[in-house]
């Protein structure tokens, strides 16, 4: 019987992600915060408060308390947690709970700081360590670590984009690109506002980005529905794929260019690892179309986009957290 309950959380922009050791993955929910205007106190906590985000409700104001994969808001981080720590029904047996939380390899002193104390603030028994977000990546892909196989992990998140090899169960080498799925649709929303004169929301701009992506989709265009720029008056148009491909150009480019520039500084013995086990994508922004084939042509090494992955880390982070397999969390600062 294992005596330390341990949960895995993959603290993310977009969503935050638990799962419980012996009963898999419990909370799968958005990052966002409902506050009341009047009194200050959360209002609704993941989907409920999601849904109300650009409806400008005139007594709650949403918050997503993550910003580029870390914490923002210390206060509407804890807060969210501790909401979804409490659905995840975690009991405490012998010893105090066990919680693992992955980070982005770029992570700065200050951020990781924030993480154990937005966990531990209203869980002060909670013994808290982190992971690089790469290596729970990799081990979520089925990467044996524990042998010091090497692997190359792009992870687009919302915020993020981490670009890394990872080898052992450690970061070799890693770059943390501050643009991820929300800055795409943030390119898609200006681009039709700009091409077309229609304000589009931020969850229209998302269904968009993943149907059309590179390549168009099937069809080569969707119908949305927004706001006409001139007459502010709501507007049906049809946008084609070439204006969101051109949208996402920025984006794309960026992480093909820190993949090919990463492949340039590979240690020689781990050279054959990444050309035998392919560049692996994972995270929501994996699905993107077109991304995996755009990066293996910059790159000249097959790449493959993982099973599953926008559970790929959680994924990861369970595992780690129940096996470890000979992986190190990196240090908590003092």
């Amino acid at each position: 019987m294992r005596l330390r309950p341990g949960v895995a959380i993959d603290l993310g922009t977009v969503n935050t992600l638990v799962s419980v050791v012996g009963r898999g993955l419990v909370v799968e929910e958005p990052s966002a915060v409902a506050l009341d205007r009047a009194t200050g106190r959360v209002a609704a906590v993941g989907r409920p408060a999601d849904a109300l985000a650009g409806k400008e409700p005139v007594d709650v104001d949403v918050i997503y308390p993550l910003r580029d994969g870390v914490i923002a808001d210390l206060e509407a981080s804890t807060a969210m947690l501790h909401a979804f720590l409490r659905r995840s029904h975690v009991r405490r047996r012998l010893l105090r709970p066990h919680a693992m939380v992955c980070v982005p390899a770029g992570a700065t002193w200050v951020e990781r700081r924030s993480i154990p104390a937005a966990v531990s603030a209203r869980s002060p028994h909670c013994l808290v360590t982190l992971v690089d977000e790469p290596v729970a990546a990799a081990a979520g892909a089925g990467v044996d670590l524990s042998g010091g196989e090497g692997a190359f992990i792009v992870d687009v998140g919302g915020g993020t984009t981490e670009v890394a090899v990872v080898a052992g169960g450690r970061v070799v080498r890693a770059e943390s690109l501050r643009l991820g799925g929300n800055t795409m649709d943030e390119a898609i929303m200006h681009a039709v506002k700009t091409e077309l004169g229609v304000l589009l929301g931020r969850n229209a701009a998302r269904r968009m980005k993943m149907t059309l992506g590179l390549t168009g989709g099937d069809a080569g265009y969707v119908e949305a529905v927004g706001v006409d720029a001139a007459h502010r008056a709501p507007r049906v148009e049809y946008v084609h794929g070439e204006l969101v491909a051109a949208a996402l150009e920025h984006s794309v480019a960026t992480i093909a260019t820190a993949v090919k520039h990463m492949l340039t500084d590979i240690p020689p013995d781990l050279a054959e690892d990444v050309v035998r086990g392919k560049i692996r994508l994972a995270g929501g922004g994996a699905l993107l179309l077109g991304l995996a084939s755009r990066i293996e042509a910059s790159a000249g090494i097959p790449t493959v986009v993982v099973d599953d992955p926008l559970r790929c880390t959680i994924r990861g982070v369970a595992e780690i957290l129940e096996h470890g397999g000979g992986i190190v969390a990196p240090g908590l600062p003092g």
